[in-house]
């Protein structure tokens, strides 16, 4: 299913944090940059400046991963200075995706 076409595209690679030392659980990224960074931190910059900013400068986003929709919110990363959008399992199941792939991203903030 195409994105609306108010929504940004990309590819990214879909990644797997592990914490250390290494837990039971893990979470599974792709991380933004470019144009859709930039419309992702004009966003936190409006919310910020009408007192509706979100703890650590997170952004609520409706997202879609090789066409399965899902909201969450898009988190500042420092190493790429753009953000990071957690992928949930039944959405990379849905999406039928795995770490270390190529994934088509739509995304709205």
């Amino acid at each position: 299913m195409p994105a609306p076409d108010d929504m940004l595209t990309f590819e990214a690679e879909l990644w797997r944090w592990t914490p250390q030392p290494p837990a039971k659980g893990s979470w599974h990224f792709v991380t933004i940059t470019g144009e859709p960074a930039d419309a992702i931190r004009a966003r936190a910059f409006e919310l910020r400046a009408m007192g509706a900013g979100r703890g650590f400068g997170s952004v609520r986003v409706e997202a879609r991963v090789n066409g399965v929709a899902f909201a969450s919110s898009a988190f500042p990363h420092k190493d790429s200075d753009g953000y990071l959008l957690p992928v949930k399992a039944e959405v990379r199941r849905a999406a039928g995706v795995a770490a270390g792939e190529r994934v088509e991203v739509a995304i709205r903030a």
